[in-house]
């Protein structure tokens, strides 16, 4: 085994660049970051999220069972080498997978929920309830086709030879992969 001595900034370049090439660590990473923020979730649970991150059957199609339970035995792996321990609880109130002693949400999942909560304002809210329903469907269409065009933006930016229509069929492609 290679003993890694570089700076972890560096390391960490190699491992977004394996994230981006290897579906099988880019799903481990995920899984890891999930199980890293959020405590109590099932098998299935943990898949859904992962397959709205990556797409539908990211983890096969005939040995998808296989496939999660390889990846969760390196993923504990792991956080035991940070000094965690996964274990899975069976209660029926506490169902799923945790990190023996950690509260439910990290602390940076709760920050940022917190910070969420600091920011809504209740007569926008007000506001927004009274809107005729026909207004509130037109503002979800309206973000929706928002979101397909930034990811279209996105796919030319990436791909500067591409044209618009085959950008924009890439992004409804990937939107309606999930």
């Amino acid at each position: 085994m290679v003993k890694l001595t570089a700076p972890m900034q560096a390391r960490e370049i190699l491992l977004q660049d394996a994230i981006e090439r290897d579906p099988v660590t880019a799903r481990r990473s995920l899984l890891l970051e999930i199980l890293w923020h959020e405590r109590y979730l099932t098998r299935e649970q943990l898949i859904v999220r992962v397959e709205f991150q990556l797409g539908r059957n990211c983890f096969g199609f005939s040995a998808w069972e296989d496939n999660f339970y390889r990846d969760l035995r390196i993923i504990k792996r792991a956080i035991q080498a940070a000094g965690e321990k996964l274990q899975y609880s069976r209660k029926k109130r506490h169902l799923g997978y945790y990190l023996s002693g950690q509260a439910a949400l990290s602390n940076e999942i709760r920050q940022m929920l917190h910070n969420c909560v600091a920011e809504i304002d209740s007569r926008q809210i007000e506001i927004y309830h009274r809107l005729p329903s026909s207004t509130r469907l037109h503002q979800g269409f309206s973000l929706s086709d928002t979101a397909r065009r930034v990811v279209a933006y996105r796919i030319s930016q990436e791909h500067p030879a591409i044209d618009p229509v085959e950008a924009n069929r890439l992004a409804l492609q990937r939107m309606y992969s999930r």
